[in-house]
């Protein structure tokens, strides 16, 4: 087991980023942990706490990120792994968000990514290694859902810059693993992470139902496992080729085939039509 790598975790101190740091301390490995909170983090760990470097960071402050990253490499010496794990659920459909809510949900979960990797990248650049996880969300990759569209399009952000970032850094020896995470039993759909429109539109009646259902019924009966999930995590950095998709959860397995099964009959279906534009 290689625990010289030095892991650098945002979102840290609750839900998978919690259970990943929780592992990887257990298994001796190096952590840089962000978050919002450094005693709400630390109260969740008795152990491995000379192995860890906690850090208060506002992510979606270039100049906060820039310094983390910099301490980080100051402290250990390097960072080899990245998971951009921090994040939250906005709900509203696209009309009764303001604007004000959809920017800082994009914010956080699209601007905080991309200050990471900016700053991240020149040190792994230049050791000419790493390997850099984003964390999206099966809403990423199917977004037909109502109340969920601003949300899903943070993540659908994601999987396209990762894609992007993958071809754009292997040749400096970087690897990058997109993740889509299904529903977890973790914190995620707590009033805390996510959060509520402003001004409910009623006429919404199925956004409102999702909503509802995802407050009072989903959260606490989420199928997977977040301890199993940093499982994954952790046996996917150890591959030599890793993947650049990963579902995670048979929930996001079976979202992303049905996906698939729509797009395939839609294309099907329309055929005549896209390729009759050519000359």
């Amino acid at each position: 087991m290689n625990t010289e790598k030095v892991w650098f975790v945002t979102g840290a101190s609750k839900g998978l980023g919690l259970a990943l740091v929780k592992q990887l301390l257990q298994e001796g490995f190096k952590v840089v942990a962000t978050t919002r909170s450094i005693p709400a983090l630390t109260a969740e760990l008795n152990f491995g706490l000379d192995q860890l470097l906690p850090l208060e960071v506002n992510l979606t402050d270039s100049l906060d990120v820039k310094l983390a990253i910099e301490k980080s490499i100051a402290h250990f010496g390097k960072i080899d792994v990245i998971v951009n794990n921090a994040g939250y659920g906005q709900l509203g459909t696209i009309e009764e968000l303001t604007d004000e809510e959809a920017r800082q949900n994009f914010d956080v979960n699209v601007f905080g990514v991309l200050n990471v990797i900016r700053h991240a990248m020149p040190y792994l650049r230049a050791q000419q290694s790493g390997h850099i996880f984003n964390i999206a969300s099966v809403g990423g990759y199917f977004g037909g859902f109502a109340g969920w569209g601003i949300y899903c399009s943070t993540k659908f952000a994601m999987a396209g810059f990762t894609e992007a970032l993958a071809e754009e850094v292997k040749e400096f020896g970087v690897k990058v693993t997109l993740v889509y995470p299904g529903y977890f039993r973790t914190d995620f759909l707590s009033k805390g992470s996510l959060k509520t429109p402003l001004n409910s539109i009623l006429a919404y009646q199925s956004a409102r139902e999702s909503e509802n259902l995802h407050l009072n019924a989903i959260d606490g009966n989420q199928p997977n496992d977040p301890d199993k999930a940093a499982a994954a995590l952790i046996a996917i950095s150890k591959e030599q080729k890793p993947p650049v998709h990963l579902l995670l959860g048979k929930d996001s397995y079976d979202m992303v085939q049905q996906k698939i099964s729509i797009m395939t009959q839609e294309v099907e279906q329309w055929k005549e039509v896209s390729v009759s534009t050519a000359f």
